[in-house]
């Protein structure tokens, strides 16, 4: 028996004023994603909040699609 797995993540530095991000796999549902942003200075995690935070879209689409930060 054969088990296969991958893990699909991007990874990104932001600069303070880009506020869209892209992901190059597909989710089925904007819920799909996990979003996190990590302070360089503290190491610090923050999990982001779906429609509070960010945005998705392209759920779905085979390719991926963007990720929108509400505030950079």
């Amino acid at each position: 028996m054969t088990v296969s797995s991958s893990t699909n993540s991007a990874s990104y530095s932001g600069n303070g004023s880009t506020t869209v991000f892209a992901y190059g796999f597909k989710i089925f549902e904007d819920s799909d994603l996990t979003v996190t942003l990590v302070d360089d200075t503290t190491e610090v995690e923050t999990v982001q909040t779906l429609t509070t935070d960010y945005t998705v879209s392209n759920s779905g689409n085979d390719s991926g699609g963007n990720v929108t930060f509400v505030t950079a």
